[in-house]
């Protein structure tokens, strides 16, 4: 499997209603120090309707500038039709932030 298809992986276990962070994902694809690659591998999503990238956040809880399926009013959007709260850009990560 290659680290896009791991990250891609990673991505679609987030629960609907929860958010993750790019080191997060990283982490769970075996280096905390692929939070590039994640944002890489993300903007390059072969299937958004599927692959739930809008659900990754930074690590302080904002929203991406760059969010690649619309910019960064599609991503609060899609944060919000899936349950979860965007103030001022930011996802609050103690209430939002999946566990898993």
């Amino acid at each position: 499997m290659t680290l896009n298809e791991k990250i891609y992986d990673a991505v679609c276990k987030i629960p609907s209603g929860r958010v993750a962070t790019y080191g997060q994902i990283a982490t769970m694809c075996g280096n905390p120090y692929y939070a590039r690659a994640v944002g890489n591998a993300l903007h390059k999503n072969p299937n958004p309707d599927d692959i739930p990238c809008y659900s990754v956040v930074n690590s302080k809880g904002m929203l991406t500038q760059s969010f690649a399926f619309g910019g960064i009013e599609e991503q609060k959007n899609r944060l919000i039709n899936d349950g979860i709260e965007v103030v001022d850009g930011r996802v609050d990560l103690q209430r939002y932030q999946w566990r898993g």
